[in-house]
Order: C-alpha cells, then structure tokens, then sequence
C-alpha cells in the first residue's frame, strides 16, 4: 500500500461498496456477532436475502412461484426412483 496507494482507493471503490450498500439495506451499521466465522454468517444471510430479493424483482413473484410448482412436481414424479 505504502509504494502504490492508489490500489487502496480503487479497493475501497470497488470491494467496499457492495458491503456498505448491503449493509444499508439492512438497516445494519454493525454486526450484532463477534469473531470472523459468526460475522460470515451473518453477512452470508444478508447476502442471501439481497440476492433473493434481486432474483424476485428480475424474474418476478409468478415466475418464481411457478418454478417452485415445477420443481415439486418433478421430484414427485422421480421419487418412484429412489
């Protein structure tokens, strides 16, 4: 960092973000865990539910409850195989 400081801003404008907007959404501006792996976790859940928000705005709430009907309706069909 010392020999080429630019790297740290273009890391700041790059990595950082996503973190600080996700954690905006949630309305988060700590973590409620203490210790690396507990505060993964917890990051990892926000992610999931920004993820399945996304998924839902781009596909749409019919798309995904259709999808689901599918999904069920094959693994009713393929557990005779099982």
């Amino acid at each position: 960092m010392v020999k080429n400081p630019n790297k740290m801003r273009q890391r700041a404008a790059l990595a950082e973000h996503p973190f600080g907007t996700l954690k905006h959404r949630a309305g988060i501006n700590h973590f409620l865990m203490r210790g690396l792996e507990k505060c993964g976790g917890e990051f990892g859940l926000m992610v999931l539910g920004y993820n399945f928000v996304r998924v839902i705005n781009l596909l749409g709430v019919d798309f995904l409850r259709d999808y689901c009907v599918q999904r069920q309706k094959n693994k009713l069909k393929n557990s005779q195989y099982a």
